[in-house]
C-alpha cells in the first residue's frame, strides 16, 4: 500500500468513526480532496486509489488538469470550484466543474445560469455563507441568505444544493464547533422557510484540521486537502484562493 492509499484509508476511518458518533453512516458524507497546486499526476493518482470527487480553487489551473485527469481514468471523476469566481470566468467554470461550491451573490449565480444554458447542462452550486463575518473571504451574510435563495429558485440551469462555509481559522478543532453549528441550522431554517428548501440537503464544511467536528455537527462534504497529500507545492499566500472580482473589491488573479 502507498502512503497516499494508507492516507486516504486513514481518513476513511475516521470519517466513518466521527459519522457514527452523530448517528450517521460515513456513505452519508463526501471525501472531496482539494487538489489545488497539486499536478495532475497526482490527481490520477489519487484517483487510482479510490478517490472520485477533487476540489479546485481556481479556473485557470484547473482548465489545464482536469482534462489530464478525465482522459487517464475511465471511472467518472467529480469536479468542484471551491475558491471565489469572477463572473468573466463563469463560462469555463460552467464547461469545466460538475458543482461550484462558492456563489454567494445574484449577479455571479444568474452569469452562471447563462452559460450552464448555452452550455446545455444544469450545473449544481452551493451557496456559500460568511459564518464569521470574514468579508474577505466571501460568503453571503446569514441575513441575505432567503432573499437569495429566493432569487435562484427562478434560474432554470442551477441546481442549488445546500450551504457552504470556511470559517475563520481556530487552532483547536473543538473552538470551531459553533460555527459549523451555526451552518448546519442556517441550512435547516433555510428548508423550512424557502421555496426550494427540500432540495437543500448538503453541507460543505470541515477540513483537514477539523473535519471530524464538522461531520459530527452535520457535515455532507469535507475539503480535504493537505492530510492527503502533505504540504503544497507551492505556498499559496490567500487561505481562499480566492480569484477575485475586482468589483468586489479585490484583485483579480
Amino acid at each position: 500500500m502507498s502512503g497516499l492509499e494508507q492516507r486516504i484509508a486513514d481518513l476513511r476511518g475516521r470519517i466513518e468513526r466521527a459519522a457514527a458518533r452523530a448517528g450517521r453512516t460515513a456513505d452519508d458524507v463526501r471525501l472531496l480532496a482539494i487538489s489545488k497546486t497539486f499536478p495532475a499526476a497526482t490527481l490520477i493518482e489519487a484517483a487510482a486509489a479510490g478517490l472520485t470527487c477533487f476540489g479546485e480553487n481556481r479556473v485557470q489551473e484547473a482548465a489545464q488538469k482536469i482534462p489530464a485527469v478525465n482522459s487517464a481514468r475511465a471511472e467518472r471523476i467529480e469536479w468542484h470550484l471551491v475558491g471565489q469566481l469572477q463572473r468573466n470566468k463563469a463560462r469555463r467554470a460552467a464547461e469545466l466543474f460538475d458543482v461550484v461550491q462558492s456563489v454567494d451573490r445574484l449577479p455571479l449565480a444568474q452569469q452562471l445560469d447563462r452559460c450552464a444554458r448555452e452550455c446545455n447542462r444544469t450545473l449544481r452550486v452551493l451557496v456559500q455563507v460568511d459564518v464569521d463575518a470574514e468579508p474577505q473571504k466571501g460568503g453571503a451574510a446569514p441575513q441575505e441568505l432567503p432573499a437569495l435563495l429566493e432569487a435562484l429558485a427562478g434560474l432554470t440551469h442551477l441546481d442549488v444544493e445546500g450551504l457552504m462555509a470556511i470559517p475563520a481559522q481556530l487552532a483547536d478543532p473543538e473552538a470551531q464547533r459553533p460555527a459549523f453549528a451555526r451552518l448546519r441550522e442556517l441550512l435547516e431554517r433555510m428548508q423550512q422557510a424557502a421555496p426550494q428548501g427540500a432540495q437543500l440537503r448538503e453541507l460543505s464544511m470541515g477540513m483537514s484540521a477539523d473535519f471530524e467536528v464538522a461531520i459530527e455537527e452535520g457535515s455532507t462534504c469535507v475539503r480535504i486537502g493537505s492530510a492527503l497529500f502533505g504540504a503544497r507545492p507551492s505556498a499559496d499566500p490567500d487561505p481562499t484562493s480566492a480569484e477575485r472580482d475586482p468589483s468586489r473589491g479585490g484583485e483579480p488573479a
